[in-house]
């Protein structure tokens, strides 16, 4: 099976390059929403720490960005209790998609959690920044002090640049997107 881990930054189109792969796709994101819906003891261990910020289930996103702005080290506790959970959920997707020929990891935290293997394949989206910026803007729950928050806590989209295998350019054109995606799972194919 072959491992492909999607890199960029918030807000640069990564899942939607994920899904045009044609592959089962691990969205780390989508993870956590259904987390927030349905895990009681996620919640109960959240609501512990955070009496003044977390009130009721299901777990509402505001009221731990509420918590997050508040106090930076709060985003360090609520990482310590989601991302274990959303890593089972990995461990589970890998062991039923075994057979398939490729999986794609759609995790945002994918290279700072030490997620990605020594094979894995990593490819970065790299978005037309001005569209990026327009888009995130749109996001319900927009706020650029939580962007700058959660920014820190990623290694530099240089970094993921450099340790890339491939770059796919994001114009946020839907024919061009479907195209590059296509070239590079051809190189990827052919070594396979």
């Amino acid at each position: 099976m072959i491992r492909i881990g999607i890199l960029g930054d918030i807000g640069s189109g990564k899942t939607y390059v994920a899904r045009q792969f044609g592959y089962p796709v691990f969205n780390a994101d989508n993870e956590v929403t259904k987390l927030y819906r349905t895990n009681r003891r996620c919640f109960n261990v959240l609501k512990k720490k955070f009496p003044s910020f977390v009130f009721s289930f299901p777990i509402k996103k505001f009221e731990l960005s509420n918590a997050i702005n508040r106090k930076k080290k709060n985003l360090k506790i609520i990482e310590k209790i989601i991302h274990p959970e959303i890593q089972k959920k990995m461990k589970k997707f890998i062991k039923k998609n075994k057979n398939k020929k490729i999986v794609i990891l759609d995790i945002p935290l994918f290279m700072e959690n030490r997620l990605n293997k020594k094979n894995d394949i990593l490819i970065f989206v790299d978005p037309d920044k001005k569209e990026a910026n327009k888009r995130l803007k749109k996001r319900i729950n927009f706020s650029k002090k939580m962007i700058k928050k959660l920014k820190k806590t990623q290694f530099s989209l240089n970094f993921k640049k450099r340790h890339s295998n491939f770059i796919i350019k994001n114009n946020f054109k839907r024919n061009d997107v479907k195209k590059n995606v296509k070239k590079v799972l051809k190189k990827i194919l052919l070594h396979a």
